[in-house]
């Protein structure tokens, strides 16, 4: 395999926070024998399970390669259905997009809803294209971490718990789309498949990257959605702006309507909007996708339209709903002989920090400590994007993320893993499966 010496990426990729190591002879003696087992067969089919990963990286799936997404579900549909999950491919062509890989496994105890996505940011003419290595530990590859790498830890820990004999004792539901970076449209039919398994569910355990430390764990995410302003004024000569009979024109007012919004709203903890994209003149267009547009206007003539439009992440529902309130308050209040309208339009709900999530992280943690891996605390939610497992968050008992293969540069065509914590995330993850069965098989004998 090629070597790669550029010193930017190996930077980056040592970046990701030290881990500590158990080898399968010194398990630690905190754990009961079944858990010491799956830890170990984690341990024994690592090499396989990394296989699996070059193949999958090797295979473009930009979201909008549509043949390149469903190459990439056959191939995790063949590992699930060797573990003896029943599969099916939710086809795409109602969302504009691939589709969806569903596996199904087991008819008793506890109901967990394990949550991945088959492509990628990375289009099918784009440069980065393959695994790379660059070191003993480290690898280079479009998705490797954002989030094939993620699938494949959650096949290895499934894969161990069989080896262990120990995978009847839970049902499980995966999940993986093909439309989680870039969403398909209508979303109630690209969620259908995920939403349904999360009514499903009990638990909800997402397998995306978090912020690329191990030593953390997702338990919140903000919300992503977009907004769009749009400001008419009263068009005139450029020498008659601010008279009581014409106004401020549309692009004064805009500047109003952005600025009050910063002073209300900014220092709220969480709450972020951004402006992406402002035309404004005499006379505006905007493409088929609304991010490119024209605009004819004269430095003597005051301006008669504008259009903005950007996006605004929060972390809970509550949050959103002020933010929203108070951003159309703040329109409603037009300078004279202008107008506005404000309009949002949902995406990503927001996962919010509940207790159930709060109560999954402290089980995950005892988990980690026990194998000697030490705590895990939450991400910030400033430094983790939206994901899928926020359309499933608020239909289960508790929910967590952030549990795949850790590496730096992801979105980006230094995207790197840190190989070494294929094993760690694996037997984290086992174990917390393992546990959650425990509990319910517990829950049933003593009813």
């Amino acid at each position: 395999m090629k070597l790669i010496s550029t010193g930017l990426v190996l930077a980056a990729a040592l970046l990701v926070l030290p881990y500590y190591s158990v080898s399968a002879a010194g398990l630690s003696s905190a754990l009961d024998p079944q858990e010491q087992a799956i830890a170990a067969a984690v341990v024994a089919r690592e090499s396989q399970a990394l296989a699996l990963l070059e193949q999958t990286v090797n295979i473009n799936s930009g979201t909008k390669n549509l043949a390149g997404v469903r190459a990439v579900g056959r191939v995790f549909d063949s590992a699930f259905t060797e573990l003896g999950f029943a599969t099916q491919w939710i086809e795409g062509a109602g969302f504009e997009r691939a589709g969806h890989l569903v596996a199904s496994y087991g008819s008793t105890g506890a109901r967990l809803l394990l949550i991945g996505h088959l492509d990628t940011v990375f289009a099918a003419d784009s440069p980065f294209q393959d695994w790379e290595r660059i070191d003993e530990h480290h690898v280079r590859g479009p998705g490797i971490t954002d989030m094939k790498g993620g699938n494949v830890v959650m096949i290895l820990a499934l894969t161990a718990l069989k080896d262990a004999g120990l995978l009847d004792a839970v049902q499980v539901r995966v999940v993986l789309t093909g439309d989680e970076e870039s969403r398909g449209r209508p979303m109630d039919t690209a969620n259908r498949a995920l939403i349904e398994a999360a009514v499903w569910a009990d638990y909800a355990i997402g397998f995306e990257v978090g912020d690329g430390d191990p030593a953390t764990a997702v338990v919140s995410r903000r919300s992503a959605g977009n907004w769009t302003l749009e400001v008419s004024g009263k068009p005139a000569h450029s020498s008659q702006i601010f008279r009581d009979d014409i106004g401020y024109g549309a692009i004064f007012e805009s500047a109003r309507i952005l600025n009050t919004w910063r002073d209300a709203l900014a220092a709220v903890p969480n709450l972020t909007f951004n402006p992406g994209r402002v035309i404004g003149g005499t006379q505006i267009s905007t493409d088929a996708s609304g991010d490119r547009g024209t605009a004819f206007g004269k430095n003597n003539v005051i301006a008669q339209t504008v259009r903005v439009s950007g996006g605004i992440r929060a972390d809970s529902p509550q949050q959103l709903d002020m933010a929203i309130e108070q951003m159309a308050a703040i329109v409603s209040e037009s300078l004279p002989h202008t107008q506005a309208n404000f309009t949002f339009t949902p995406g990503y709900p927001p996962m919010a920090r509940t207790q159930g999530n709060l109560d999954l992280l402290a089980r995950y943690t005892a988990i980690s400590q026990a194998l000697g891996y030490g705590e895990v605390v939450p991400v910030d939610p400033r430094r983790a994007g939206a994901a899928d497992i926020s359309f499933a968050a608020e239909h289960v008992r508790g929910a967590i993320d952030g549990l795949g293969l850790m590496g730096t540069g992801g979105h980006t065509i230094d995207e790197t893993a840190d190989i070494r914590t294929l094993k760690q995330q694996a037997q984290r993850a086992a174990l917390l499966f393992y546990q959650l069965a425990q509990d319910a098989n517990e829950a049933n004998e003593n009813r």
